[in-house]
């Protein structure tokens, strides 16, 4: 599965997993939506585009902890008019 952000920065999704380009861990994958190791809610899943919406926010997961993955010389994509705001990703 290919994802980015809002704003078009490319993700790595491993299994249920979503780590940033240069493999730190963004969060796990549950549903449509992305949940941070602290369980907190980062971004739900639009198509291909991982955008924060502040509606949804209020939701949370179970933490978990996960290791750092290789990084990735991805690039960047068009950002996308959806709507929501641009997820904060660690890099």
């Amino acid at each position: 599965m290919d994802l980015f952000t809002k704003n078009g920065k490319p993700l790595q999704v491993n299994g249920e997993f979503v780590y940033s380009r240069s493999g730190a861990v963004i969060g796990r994958i549950k549903g449509e939506r992305v949940f941070g190791p602290d369980g907190k809610y980062v971004g739900s899943i639009v198509k291909d585009r991982l955008i924060y919406r502040s509606t949804q926010s209020a939701a949370i997961s179970s933490p978990f902890s996960k290791a750092r993955c290789a990084g990735t010389a991805r690039v960047n994509r068009v950002g996308s008019a959806a709507w929501g705001d641009e997820p904060t990703i660690p890099d």
